[in-house]
């Protein structure tokens, strides 16, 4: 049975922002919140508690109410290292995982990667969506993930390795459809941000 009191949660602000000018973009507003606002908002009824991942700016992150963590391994060593601090500090027997610019991911995504998780034998569950010309498109930043899985993370990260796909090739992994692969669509670029408002707001 799918329970969300089964799910923590980890929204992932720990980048550079390097192609929105080294902005930090949880903080970046949209509308008339932040993205990290919008994206907390959108989450929280999905899973039983949330957490924050950041390296800069943390009283501003500290502010919005919910506990923030730093980064195990220095460096900005990317998604993967906010991975290991979320399952760090979870209590649920399951960790749910976005990135703090996409607010607008689907209502029901945590239900149904954590509902397709449960049901079998794996790690881990990630979006999946099609486009407009049936091409695949993979969204693993967006995960749900069983916790037990932090030594072999923090092993995985003690190798140098950083890249998702790598460590993902090394889990039992189920790619979860989603029908709209606009609402995966992350924010890179200011002309990013001025699409996702004008969605938003309009």
């Amino acid at each position: 049975m799918v329970s969300k009191e089964q799910v923590d949660g980890l929204i992932l602000c720990g980048g550079q922002g390097q192609r929105m000018g080294g902005r930090d973009k949880g903080l970046i507003a949209c509308g008339e919140q932040t993205l990290v606002a919008r994206s907390a908002a959108n989450f929280a009824p999905q899973v039983r508690r949330i957490m924050l991942n950041a390296n800069r700016h943390l009283d501003q992150y500290n502010a919005l109410g919910y506990p923030v963590y730093e980064d195990l391994h220095p460096g900005f060593q990317g998604p993967l290292a906010g991975f290991a601090v979320g399952l760090r500090y979870c209590t649920a027997p399951y960790l749910a995982i976005i990135p703090c610019d996409t607010p607008d991911f689907p209502a029901d995504m945590v239900a149904k990667l954590f509902g397709a998780l449960a049901s079998q034998t794996a790690d881990l569950s990630y979006p999946i969506t099609y486009d407009a010309h049936q091409r695949k498109q993979t969204h693993p930043v967006f995960c749900v993930m069983r916790s037990y899985l932090f030594e072999k993370l923090n092993q995985f990260l003690k190798t140098d390795q950083r890249r998702i796909d790598r460590w993902y090739a090394e889990l039992q992994c189920i790619e979860v459809v989603f029908n709209d692969h606009q609402a995966f669509t992350n924010i890179n670029t200011p002309a990013d941000l001025s699409s996702l408002t004008t969605r938003l707001c309009s």
